[in-house]
């Protein structure tokens, strides 16, 4: 009998959002115990939290970072810092299988030689959301972003290069990998609340890994 998690389960699909963006259904299932496993690890050394946004706001999703630098924010903007703020320290390591599935992805996305500076990971529980947004933080335009759902399916809001254009609302699995750049790299996304759920990977949560070049 197969496991839950076993990839002949889940064959993969490949499918285009537009020009620089693809969903890999079920890219990452093989590997997901073991990117849980490198979650869990990186928490106890760089904790998860609520970031504060600028204008006050307390994120609804908890993150943490592993890599070169981590995203955070708080009332004086967004930026990359090689520090974890909390700790003083630098953040943990990207685990080597976080960083082969990242390469994989990219590459199957057209985007070869993909060398990501941050892994964001973010925590969601029921009602947690990431309203419509582009990631604009980073100083290479071109480098795709790499999504990496586990847990939890939840709703991925894909819209367009104006905050005003028509959304489209995916629905992502575990397993499940977005990637976008080039082209495609300033579209505005976010995630709809989550729903009340378990998973027997996470529990009652969803973990997003997004891996972004930075430099």
């Amino acid at each position: 009998m197969s496991s839950l998690f076993d990839s002949d389960s889940f064959p993969p699909a490949r499918e285009s959002l537009e020009d620089g963006a693809v969903l890999l259904r079920a890219f990452a299932t093989s590997e997901a115990a073991q990117l849980i496993e490198g979650v869990t690890r990186i928490a106890q050394q760089a904790a998860f939290r609520h970031l504060v946004v600028p204008g006050g706001h307390t994120m609804s999703v908890a993150m943490t970072n592993c890599g070169r630098v981590g995203w955070v924010s708080d009332r004086t903007g967004y930026r990359y810092d090689p520090l974890d703020p909390d700790t003083g320290k630098p953040w943990p390591g990207t685990p080597p299988v976080f960083l082969d599935l990242a390469v994989r992805a990219a590459a199957d996305a057209g985007f070869a030689d993909y060398d990501p500076d941050a892994c964001l990971i973010n925590r969601y529980v029921a009602g947690a959301k990431l309203s419509l947004h582009q990631d604009r933080d980073e100083k290479d335009p071109w480098a795709p972003i790499v999504s990496v759902s586990l847990g939890l399916p939840a709703t991925f809001l894909w819209g367009g290069k104006r905050r005003a254009d028509p959304v489209r609302r995916l629905r992502l699995e575990s397993g499940d990998v977005v990637v976008w750049g080039g082209p495609a790299r300033f579209v505005y996304h976010g995630v709809a609340p989550l729903k009340n759920g378990e998973h027997p990977l996470t529990g009652s949560a969803r973990i997003n890994l997004t891996f972004r070049k930075v430099f």
